[in-house]
C-alpha cells in the first residue's frame, strides 16, 4: 500500500522523522523547524541516511540513548499513521508488522548498508536518477551544500571526496539490480 500520496506526505514524514529523533521536551510539532540552529536538543538517534519509497522506508540510524531506535520508530510510525488516517479518512495500520532492524557490526557492513539504502529508488525502478530523487539522503551526500539533516560524517569521512562516495555507490548499481530481480524470481517460484 502506498504510504505517501503526494509531496506533502513525504515532507510530513521527513519532518516527523527529524522531530522524533529528539529526546525529551520539544517545541510543538506545528512550530518545529527542522533546520533551526536554535535547537540544541539531545537526540535519541542520529539519522545517518534514509530513503522513503512509495510503500516503505529505510533508515540507517545510530542509537544515542538506550532504546532510542525502538522509541524513534514507534513514535514516528504512530504519529505518521494518525496523520495519514485522519487526512485520508481511514482507520487501521499503514505499516505491516514490526519494523525490521539489523545491528551493524563492521565498517564494511556500514558502508554497504548506506549504499543499499541510497540505491533503493533506482534498483526498484522508482527513479531514473538518484541525484534527482527528493526522498533520499543521497543528494545530501554528494552535493556540495552543507545540509545537516543527516549525520553523514561516519560515512563521508572514509572517502577523500564526495565524488568517491558517489562512485562507490554507483559502482554496485548493476549488481544490485541483478540481486533485486533474482529475489523477485525466487519469491515468484515459491508461490
Amino acid at each position: 500500500m502506498r504510504i505517501y500520496n503526494n509531496t506533502y506526505d513525504y515532507r510530513r514524514f521527513l519532518k516527523t522523522s527529524l522531530y522524533y529523533q529528539l529526546l525529551g521536551p520539544k517545541p510543538k510539532f506545528s512550530r518545529f523547524m527542522p533546520n533551526s540552529s536554535k535547537l540544541n536538543i539531545t537526540k535519541i538517534t542520529e539519522i545517518i541516511c534514509y530513503c522513503f519509497m512509495p510503500n516503505h522506508f529505510h533508515f540507517l540510524l545510530r542509537q544515542v540513548e538506550e532504546n532510542g531506535i525502538t522509541e524513534f520508530i514507534s513514535k514516528l510510525s504512530n504519529s505518521y499513521t494518525k496523520y495519514f488516517n485522519t487526512k485520508n479518512q481511514r482507520v487501521g495500520p499503514i505499516f505491516q508488522g514490526e519494523f525490521k532492524s539489523i545491528h551493524i557490526e563492521t565498517n564494511e557492513q556500514l558502508l554497504h548498508v548506506s549504499r543499499y539504502i541510497h540505491l533503493n529508488p533506482i534498483v526498484s525502478y522508482v527513479a531514473k536518477d538518484l541525484k534527482n530523487f527528493k526522498w533520499s539522503s543521497y543528494a545530501e551526500y554528494i552535493d556540495e551544500s552543507d545540509s545537516a539533516l543527516c549525520s553523514k560524517e561516519i560515512i563521508l569521512d572514509q572517502f577523500k571526496f564526495k565524488k568517491n562516495y558517489e562512485d562507490f555507490t554507483l559502482d554496485q548499481l548493476d549488481y544490485s539490480r541483478t540481486l533485486e530481480s533474482t529475489k523477485h524470481m525466487l519469491l515468484d517460484a515459491d508461490q
